[in-house]
């Protein structure tokens, strides 16, 4: 059946499997996976850098103290709307290997009860990587590695967030070098696509680049097109990078991850 497509493959873990259902998953489910990507990333970005980012870059020195609390605030209300999309992504790449469609709300609703523990799974994951990697770039290298699927554990198994770390834990053991091929190869694709891009929004940056003092509307465009393709991309391959650990791991799960969303 459909439903149990994603599924029921044999138990092993690919790299093209995991590519080929997340660009399945983006391509049946444009808006939902775009859409909640757009609302609470991309755009929240956008309006910052036209209304504020300018404002706060010319501010003098005895506006220090304002800056730094509407930056931090900014920052705090981004991590929130972050959470909430990533959320939302993985849902929508839990239904689409389940053979169903998330709607844009459904997205929204499961991205709303996760982003507050997202936060401080998200916070302590940085630390923990920023930390090994002032030791020795490889010990922060290996913490990622084991931890890339933490957030959709904690999305779609509804765990705590330090359940959440040691379920990455282990659903990652046996496959890291695999997985680290597979980051590799995500960061190569998104660069080769930002160049792309890059040559598209060139008369828009040169067009900043000569006095604007906000950026001009072709930027802004190309700036809400780039983010929203580039963390939509990363952020349901991760999903999927999650969902195929799991099969290979725990064997097929057809229905069963659904229930939670139910």
């Amino acid at each position: 059946m459909a439903t149990q497509a994603g599924w029921t493959e044999e138990r092993s873990f690919s790299i093209g499997t995991v590519i080929s259902r997340t660009f399945g998953t983006l391509g049946t489910n444009p808006v939902a996976t775009f859409g909640i990507t757009f609302l609470f990333s991309s755009l929240p970005q956008l309006l910052y850098s036209y209304f504020i980012g300018t404002t706060l870059a010319m501010a003098d020195r005895a506006s220090t103290v304002a800056v730094i609390a509407v930056s931090l605030g900014s920052y705090a209300v981004f991590l929130m709307l972050s959470m909430l999309a990533q959320g939302g992504l993985v849902r929508a790449a839990i239904a689409h290997a389940e053979g169903e469609r998330a709607s844009l709300a459904q997205c929204i609703g499961t991205g709303l009860s996760v982003a507050v523990p997202l936060i401080g799974l998200s916070i302590l994951m940085i630390l923990g990587v920023l930390v090994g990697s002032m030791l020795l770039i490889v010990p922060g290298v290996i913490l990622y590695l084991m931890w890339s699927v933490a957030v959709p554990a904690l999305v779609a198994e509804e765990q705590g967030v330090f359940a959440a770390f040691s379920r990455s834990r282990a659903l990652t053991k046996g496959a890291r070098w695999r997985i680290f091929g597979l980051q590799a190869l995500l960061v190569v694709l998104i660069l080769l696509f930002s160049g792309l891009l890059g040559v598209i929004g060139l008369a828009g940056t040169l067009a900043t680049a000569q006095g604007l003092a906000r950026p001009g509307p072709l930027m802004l465009i190309f700036s809400g097109v780039a983010n929203t393709l580039f963390i939509a991309f990363w952020s349901t391959a991760q999903a999927n990078l999650y969902i195929g650990l799991r099969a290979w791991k725990d064997g097929p799960q057809a229905g069963r991850l659904a229930e939670i969303f139910a």
